[in-house]
């Protein structure tokens, strides 16, 4: 665990470190999706096999079932609000990095100077 310099660095930090952990639960949730699909492909090409129904046949019936498309749409979801956790994650760690770095002035950035006038042709 980190020190923190104030509690705006901390709270970015703690938020940013619960988000990673929802990130990690939602790409759990996807791999149990996707080992779902993998399995009941798997006993549907078995299956098939015993009534002597080709290995593709068996593959393009196992894509029309319901399961294999529920199951690619909840892998595709979570792997979806992985992405979206993750990359929030990223925001507060970086935001957290930016309030150490910067002593901890607070949680706005410092103020943008304005740019010289330009010179103009004569």
């Amino acid at each position: 665990m980190p020190r923190f310099n104030n509690a705006d660095e901390r709270a970015a930090w703690t938020l940013a470190e619960s988000l990673a952990e929802r990130a990690g639960a939602m790409l759990t949730q996807a791999e149990k999706a996707l080992e779902s699909w993998r399995t009941g492909k798997e006993l549907n090409r078995i299956r098939c096999a015993r009534r002597g129904i080709s290995a593709s046949d068996a593959e393009i019936r196992w894509s029309e079932t319901a399961s294999a498309k529920n199951a690619l749409t909840d892998n595709s979801f979570h792997v979806s609000l992985a992405t979206m956790y993750f990359g929030a994650a990223a925001a507060h760690y970086s935001r957290a990095h930016y309030l150490r770095s910067h002593g901890g002035a607070g949680s706005e950035p410092p103020p943008i100077r304005p740019r010289p006038p330009l010179k103009q042709a004569r």
